[in-house]
């Protein structure tokens, strides 16, 4: 496994177990979907960095995040 692996994993296990298995099942769909991305050579330390703020209980509150969901809505 390469370093940064090893470290998205590690942060990962950090996390509680609900958000755990939220992060394995998203990749298991990803995987199960053939999805291939485009990495951008920033995105690894970006995820990283979003892993440790999940990690720190540094998240959006429910109604940010409907907030930010209507601004899409027709």
């Amino acid at each position: 496994m390469t370093d940064l692996r090893d470290k998205a994993v590690e942060a990962v296990r950090r996390m509680p177990l609900d958000t755990q298995e939220t992060i394995a099942q998203a990749m298991l769909d990803l995987i199960s979907l053939g999805a291939t991305v485009e990495i951008d050579s920033e995105d690894p330390q970006d995820v990283l960095d979003g892993l440790d703020e999940i990690g720190r209980g540094d998240i959006a509150t429910d109604e940010e995040v409907k907030a930010a969901f209507r601004r899409f809505e027709p």
